[in-house]
């Protein structure tokens, strides 16, 4: 795999993350792993992160 598929692999898929954190913001839906309540603020936290990443995975 060449530096560049490997970018636009990666890329993808915090592309897709981001659109699942951007889904739960908008849908006001809860995430529960085990007996954690995730608050509202960690899809914050994930869009901004995912959303810088999967820029800098896709950009030429």
């Amino acid at each position: 795999m060449n530096h560049t598929t490997y970018r636009k692999v990666t890329g993808t898929i915090f592309l897709l993350v981001t659109l699942v954190h951007l889904l739960r913001l908008l849908n006001h839906w809860s995430l529960v792993v085990g007996s954690f309540v995730a608050p509202v603020w960690v899809s914050w936290v994930g869009l901004i992160v995912g959303g810088y990443l999967a820029y800098q995975g896709l950009k030429k």
